[in-house]
């Protein structure tokens, strides 16, 4: 009698070892597909108002790009292009380079968005900037 409840249990524990590894490998396999929506790649587009011609610049995440008069730093950029309606955002910090008294100061700081720019509209007098895409 001894002998069937410790195999009752030994199969018990044999159950629950596996439903942890299912688990553990869900929520890995989870994090996995969030990681893949955040890129390390913005790409924007630069339009100068004045010659009225744009670029396409590719920022890499976290590093500082010194355009013409404007240093612009992209921190996150994310894409859902799992839903229905795919939307594709940044964070963007961008300061004006001709300002020399606040070096510090930024002309743009905060989330932009490709699918509706007037949200947070980057407003400068020379220069309009657009997301295209994260990679």
């Amino acid at each position: 009698m001894l002998s069937k409840k410790n195999i009752k249990v030994g199969n018990l524990n044999k159950l629950s070892f596996g439903l942890i590894i299912f688990i553990s490998m869900f929520i890995i396999l989870d994090a996995k597909t969030e990681n893949n929506l955040i890129g390390n790649e913005t790409h924007i587009k630069i339009l100068d108002k004045i010659s009225s011609k744009n670029e396409l610049v590719t920022l890499i995440n976290g590093e500082e790009l010194i355009y013409k008069d404007l240093a612009i730093k992209s921190m996150k950029c994310t894409n859902s292009e799992f839903d229905d309606n795919p939307e594709i955002k940044a964070y963007i910090q961008v300061r004006d380079l001709t300002k020399k008294d606040n070096d510090k100061v930024y002309v743009f700081n905060g989330w932009i968005f490709s699918s509706s720019p007037s949200i947070a509209p980057f407003d400068h007098a020379v220069y309009d900037i657009w997301l295209v895409n994260c990679n």
